[in-house]
């Protein structure tokens, strides 16, 4: 007699707490050993057992989670690779299979946090799904166990599937996810693996379908492998539909949804519709369409409701670091610029110049609200500041023996800057800004507790103010192409003293043309204000011809980094 759906869960449950890579994969692989072993285990975490679950209802599966001791209330969402195998397997139309996925999370034997991953397919009592849930149930088609790569890349990842295909694992299917931006690769394992889990799974983070369609193409059967034109279909589907996530976002912010929600509990869609004066059925399918990005999550109840995700809190008004202004501006002025992408294709010009007949600082100084937007907008990825306090140049400043003065050119709200004096308070700070940004930052700086310390200049970049000790270029080199560049580090140059630091936080574009944050933001530089991001070399050109050199750099949060400069020696 097969297991029931709870028992295998409680099985898998205690699989996951009680086994680890080094010790797991000879089991799987048994032809693994010695220092191929150690190097697979390196770059491979056990991360979770998968299994496929059949519930009658929301209120079934909850039932089942806290009998094996796993959280009930763990957010799902759509799993478009088992949906579409299970489709496949049973030639059925894939609409007709609401699989979700969720990871209600374990501790491994060491403390190590870990998911047991859950499929569910919901197959009420007499459904016509009942067939589909014996099979699978009999034959355990989508249990395995699953790795997942600590820093994926295409060689590592091309180089993991031959150890794997040297040691007798098969390819048996996988897929790219979009809703959680993950590339799935699964093997069968040996007929002598020393393992009930005869399915393995390779879970790279990230869009990973060059080595995704060479895994597929090594399938034995024409049954699983995806037709080749309809995945590509599919995935084309997928990206043209990325001004819609961009609007949703933005219609959740506009509509102060996040604020007439909470983080803890489901509110009702039609109370949720009358706390915010919208249309109940209208925004029950924006809704949808959020939780489709774990933007807010479905009541696990099964009722009509939803609840804030962490992902959905940071679009609230009100939150530390939000990001509500960035969707507002990403949505707003900015997304009608990309629709003239094609004009800065062709005629080298930012396209935000040609519909709006200005640069976009000049737009946005005559308009004091979009000003203020802007500013808070670039203020909402001020989490990759957050290290910088702790820079050595900073702290070196912090500890000299006589005051020294941080200088933040084009310094907007005063963000960074106050971060800064707030961790040392020893230092003073200069801000350089155009008029009406000063007054925001006096303003901002004033409630930090720092303002005493901090002197406002109004001015442009040939206005520098010399004799600072550390001088700070914080997403500004990006806005300009590099002559200009090249004018703005000499302004800084020449006011800086021999013994001053310059500190430049931008994003690096790669050297070797992996996916990055930076691609993305090049684009939109040279779209909107016709700059560019660099590589670490471009910018070390920058530097040397305005006579400075780049001496280091480091690492920051949101792909961004900080490179160190000083005058170079005569």
């Amino acid at each position: 007699m097969f297991l029931d759906d709870t028992a295998r869960l409680r099985a898998a449950t205690a699989f996951v707490r009680e086994h680890d890579s080094a010790t797991l994969l000879p089991l799987l692989l048994p032809g693994l050993r010695g220092p191929e072993l150690e190097s697979v285990a390196a770059r491979c975490r056990f991360a979770h057992v998968g299994l496929l679950l059949f519930p009658s209802d929301a209120q079934d599966l909850r039932g089942r989670l806290v009998a094996c001791g796993l959280a009930p209330d763990t957010p799902a969402q759509p799993s478009v690779v088992v949906r579409a195998r299970l489709a496949r397997r049973h030639h059925r139309d894939p609409a007709e299979l609401d699989v979700r996925i969720l990871r209600p999370r374990v501790h491994g034997p060491a403390g190590e946090r870990r998911v047991v991953e859950v499929f569910t397919l919901p197959v009420p009592a007499h459904s016509d799904l009942e067939p589909i849930a014996a099979h699978e149930r009999a034959g355990g088609h989508e249990a395995h166990l699953a790795f997942e790569l600590e820093h994926p890349d295409p060689l590592a990842l091309h180089g993991l599937c031959a150890v794997l295909a040297r040691h007798g694992a098969r390819p048996d299917g996988g897929g790219y996810n979009p809703h959680e931006d993950g590339t799935v690769l699964y093997f069968t394992t040996p007929a002598d693996a020393a393992c009930d889990y005869r399915r393995l799974e390779l879970y790279a983070p990230g869009d990973h379908r060059a080595a995704l369609a060479a895994h597929l193409d090594g399938l034995d059967g024409l049954d699983e492998r995806p037709d080749s034109d309809a995945r590509s279909a599919e995935t084309l589907l997928h990206l043209l539909t990325g001004a819609w996530t961009t609007q949703a976002l933005a219609a959740f912010a506009r509509l102060r949804l996040p604020e007439a929600m909470e983080p803890g509990a489901a509110v009702g869609t039609r109370e949720l519709a009358r706390r915010t004066g919208t249309h109940p059925d209208s925004l029950a399918t924006l809704l949808r369409y959020l939780a489709m990005l774990d933007v807010v999550a479905e009541d696990p109840e099964g009722q009509d409701g939803f609840r804030l995700t962490p992902l959905g809190v940071l679009l609230l008004a009100d939150s530390p670091d939000s990001m509500r202004p960035l969707a507002l501006m990403y949505a707003g002025p900015f997304y009608r610029s990309f629709a003239a992408l094609d004009h800065t294709v062709r005629t080298g010009r930012p396209a935000f110049d040609e519909l709006f007949g200005e640069n976009h600082f000049d737009h946005f100084a005559r308009d004091p609200e979009l000003a203020d937007l802007f500013d808070r907008s670039m203020a909402a990825s001020s989490r990759m500041f957050r290290p910088l306090p702790a820079h050595p140049v900073i702290t070196a400043a912090d500890q000299a023996p006589a005051p020294r003065t941080v200088v933040d050119v084009a310094g907007g709200n005063g963000e960074l800057l106050g971060r800064i004096l707030t961790a040392h308070p020893t230092l003073r700070g200069t801000l350089l800004e155009r008029p009406h940004a000063v007054e925001t930052a006096r303003r901002a700086l004033d409630a930090a507790g720092c303002g005493a310390r901090c002197d406002y200049r109004s001015g442009d970049f040939a206005d520098v103010p010399h004799g600072g000790d550390v001088y700070i270029l914080s997403r500004v080199l990006h806005d300009w192409d590099d002559d200009r560049c090249r004018e703005i580090l000499r302004h800084c140059a020449r006011a800086m003293p021999a013994h001053a630091d310059l500190l430049i936080v931008e994003r690096l574009l790669p050297a070797d043309g992996a996916p990055s944050l930076a691609t993305a933001w090049d684009l939109h530089m040279m779209c909107n204000v016709g700059g560019r991001e660099r590589r670490a070399d471009q910018y070390a050109r920058l530097l040397a011809d305005a006579g400075l050199e780049l001496l280091d750099r480091t690492p920051l949060p949101l792909e961004a980094h900080v490179l160190h400069a000083r005058r170079a020696p005569a």
